[in-house]
């Protein structure tokens, strides 16, 4: 029987009462990455009419109540715990806001329900940011309903934070539906944060559903071969194209785009606006998509410092090896074994390895005749990882490879189009030598052990005498293919 209380079956959920939607995320684990179990958003508007009257949406209140019963529900019959609810923008803006606040509260007693201020909302998108890009450098925008969010980065840790009423349905209200004016407006707000043009040269991650909306509007018009958000980055000049564009749309004609949300076409000339000043601000060169926000932000909170600083990208592969390996130490073997034929790696590269290393049994329990193409897939669609689109595409090739994958197999067509044609022969390299190393060891560190790779003008496969470990056909022809890969000649040495 299943114990809630352990950390890996422990859940966790969040509602992020927003000024456009409300949405309930419940997570499951405490591990360095966030894994999403359940995902539930209405769209309520609670912030339309806030600039004028001062007051949440009466109808968004109301259906906001019969919501949040659902929400609960939902979190207790999953039993998470902690349960909280956020309250951003509209709620702490809006006169009866704290009445609000008190009819959630009178129907769901013991339910924590935090309002907060724009440097707490802007310090959790910050964290939750950094918990898919860790090392991100240069300036965070989050926009919402109500407000923006903006946060100054300096490789992996969170500076000054400045919050703006230039989300998407205040900046409609304060232009009076106006472009001209919402460009003019935005102008100014932004005006007032010096600290933006720092962000000169240096990469603008943003996030906010408005936004995510004009990346999925890019996707769908460049034909990019991963239809995923998070880690999307394009160039600051492409970036002002599309958005350019959408600002200039009129409803009929974004209804035809494809890829647009239809609960998003009022909103996005206003998200583009705002999205074009900031670049214009900042000077970044591009603008890096995030998937991860507030709901995140408040995730990490939940772990300890340690588990904060883990990689997230090794945790991933960590945790994969454990639910698919055969040999928990195996991994740490074959990092090892592989380390003579990339002598002048990089960090990040050898980062890289490692990962691959630890996820190179994931096929294991798979049919065989798709073991290539269920290990590629798992690799590239792993949720809320820390891994940009090209690190997905290498590992994930790397594994295919390790499974025997035909290079020109059409569901490599993805990795083709992502990776440059070096990171191609570096998965290649890895992938036959790791496929080596499987066939030698059965998966066993003890066989391994009895081997070794040296690559001096030629690449010589060692053997120990006695060991129980061979070259026979199929470990030739995988030799010969490893050195092939590696561009020199394959050779066998007997060691006592």
């Amino acid at each position: 029987m299943t114990t809630f209380a352990s950390p890996e079956s422990a859940r966790a959920a969040v509602v992020d009462l927003g000024s456009n939607s409300v949405r309930l995320v419940v997570f499951e684990g405490r591990g360095r990455n966030p894994a999403a179990i359940f995902n539930e958003k209405a769209v309520l508007r609670l912030g339309q009419g806030l600039q004028d009257t001062g007051r949440l949406n009466a109808e968004g209140v109301e259906q906001a109540l019969t919501v949040m019963d659902r929400y609960h529900a939902i979190a207790r019959a999953m039993r998470a715990s902690p349960f909280e609810v956020l309250g951003t923008a509209a709620v702490r803006d809006a006169e009866n806001g704290p009445a609000f606040v008190a009819a959630l509260q009178a129907r769901m007693p013991g339910v924590a329900i935090r309002v907060l201020s724009g440097g707490e909302e802007a310090e959790l998108s910050a964290r939750g940011l950094l918990c898919g890009i860790p090392d991100a450098d240069g300036v965070l925008a989050d926009i919402g309903g109500g407000s923006l969010e903006l946060v100054r980065l300096h490789a992996g840790r969170p500076g000054e934070v400045k919050t703006l009423r230039l989300g998407v349905i205040r900046l409609a209200e304060r232009a009076g539906g106006d472009m001209v004016r919402a460009r003019a407006i935005a102008e100014v707000d932004l005006a007032g944060v010096p600290w933006l043009a720092e962000g000169m040269g240096r990469d603008l991650y943003v996030v906010g559903g408005a936004w995510r909306a004009l990346a999925r509007i890019h996707i769908a018009q460049t034909g990019y071969p991963l239809n995923m958000i998070h880690h999307y980055t394009v160039a600051a000049n492409e970036a002002r194209e599309i958005a350019g564009m959408i600002a200039g749309a009129t409803r009929r004609t974004l209804e035809r785009i494809p890829g647009v949300p239809r609960r998003r076409t009022d909103d996005l000339p206003y998200a583009a606006v705002v999205m074009r000043r900031v670049l214009r601000a900042s000077g970044a060169r591009r603008v890096v998509f995030s998937a991860d926000g507030l709901r995140e932000g408040w995730y990490m909170g939940l772990l300890s410092e340690a588990g904060r600083r883990a990689d997230p990208v090794l945790a991933a592969a960590h945790e994969l090896a454990r639910h698919y390996g055969r040999h928990p130490t195996l991994p740490e073997a074959l990092l090892a074994w592989t380390a003579p034929l990339f002598p002048d790696e990089t960090a990040d590269a050898r980062r890289l390895r490692e990962a691959a290393c630890w996820s190179s049994d994931i096929g294991a329990h798979d049919h065989p005749d798709y073991r290539a193409e269920q290990a590629f897939f798992r690799i590239l669609r792993q949720p809320g990882v820390g891994m940009d689109h090209q690190a997905r595409a290498v590992l994930g090739l790397t594994l295919a490879v390790r499974y025997e994958a035909e290079p020109d197999a059409p569901f490599l067509a993805v990795a083709r189009g992502l990776l440059a044609p070096s990171a191609v022969r570096w998965a290649t390299v890895l992938g036959c030598a790791l496929r080596l190393a499987y066939t030698l060891s059965a998966g066993t560190p003890e066989l391994l052990a009895a081997t070794r790779l040296d690559l001096d003008g030629a690449l010589t496969l060692v053997l120990t005498r006695g060991s129980g470990v061979f070259a026979g056909e199929s470990i030739t022809r995988r030799l010969d293919r490893l050195a092939t890969a590696v561009g020199v000649n394959a050779a066998t040495r007997i060691a006592a």
